[in-house]
């Protein structure tokens, strides 16, 4: 941390010093909503790769370690990542992968999926990128589906000494292995993890016999320092050793929810990064952040995802649309 005069906030970091290296799937929604005059819309998707962009729109160095193939939709990836300013390293060469999201009524998404998941073709790049980072998020297919899975888990080892380590595990039951591999799965990443991000659909469905809030206590003891639990329209709620907050739902018009739980991770990653919380160098301070900072900063990832569902697609905010996280004075830090 910076040295301050007593009575003083530090200052805040320019959050474009984190490097951040996000390591997952990219996909195309096929996207269907029978509210709309159009019967189908086709956008560049996939939980990492909108972490990536969130994070990017939001003032961080992100890359993103992901796989898509030189066909209609993979140029259609690239060109969205590229113009946000996402650096690519692309480990594959099969058909790039789809998701069809069928919106019901209320704007929620049942998807149907068409995924490969591998990035051998980018072992060395992928290395160099996860040893240089500041911070290194994974999840969702990419942990679960071979042959990519356990590729993604030596990066993240790789990346453990010098890096903080975030894990949304964002399951799709219809495409990962059954509820018992995907739990073993995910204790493993969640022990390897700094920060854990989940809703309550991923936990009720890993643990049907005990409720997300029991989980989140189970999953504090594996090891990591904060672990956010999204609830759909309810508040979220954000567990470390000092306590837990929760934060109200912010009141919005649902165009969808598409995206929503990816912009809460990017702004989670965002907001830490303005609290110098993240990096080797930050992980004691990312395990003694006051309640009243967690409050800010899931009250900040909450807003985020709050601006996603206001407008229809995966399309995270901006750093001016959201503003920069509001830093609790020095009396109130730990």
């Amino acid at each position: 941390m910076h040295a301050t005069a007593a009575g003083q906030s530090p200052p805040r970091p320019a959050v474009g010093n984190t490097i951040l290296t996000v390591i997952g799937e990219s996909l195309v929604d096929i996207i269907s909503d029978p509210r709309g005059p159009a019967a189908t819309q086709a956008h560049p998707g996939g939980s990492p790769l909108n972490v990536a962009v969130g994070a990017a729109r939001l003032g961080l160095q992100t890359s993103l370690v992901t796989h898509y193939a030189e066909d209609r939709h993979g140029l259609m990836i690239e060109e969205h990542l590229r113009s946000n300013g996402v650096q690519v390293i692309n480990g594959g060469s099969r058909p790039t992968s789809t998701a069809l999201a069928m919106l019901g009524p209320g704007g929620a998404a049942e998807y149907a999926f068409s995924i490969t998941w591998e990035i051998n073709g980018a072992s060395l790049p992928a290395l160099a990128a996860v040893e240089a980072s500041t911070h290194v998020h994974t999840g969702s297919i990419a942990t679960l589906l071979a042959p990519g899975d356990q590729a993604t888990l030596v990066l993240v080892e790789a990346a453990r000494e010098h890096a903080t380590i975030s894990y949304d595990p964002n399951f799709r039951p219809a495409i990962g292995p059954d509820a018992a591999a995907a739990r073993q799965q995910a204790e493993v990443l969640v022990a390897a993890s700094d920060i854990v991000k989940a809703s309550d659909e991923d936990l009720s469905w890993l643990y049907p016999d005990r409720t997300p809030e029991e989980t989140l206590e189970a999953w504090l003891e594996l090891g990591p320092a904060i672990i956010a639990l999204t609830r759909g329209a309810a508040r979220p709620v954000i567990l470390s050793g000092k306590g837990q907050v929760e934060v109200a739902a912010e009141p919005i018009t649902v165009a969808d929810t598409v995206g929503a739980g990816d912009s809460f991770m990017a702004g989670l990653i965002s907001g830490l990064a303005q609290l110098e919380a993240l990096g080797a160098g930050g992980r004691e301070r990312l395990r003694t952040l006051a309640l009243d900072q967690l409050r800010a900063l899931a009250a900040y990832a909450n807003r985020a995802a709050a601006i996603t569902c206001s407008r229809q697609g995966a399309n995270p905010p901006r750093s001016a649309e959201l503003g920069p996280l509001p830093v609790p004075s020095a009396a109130q830090e730990h």
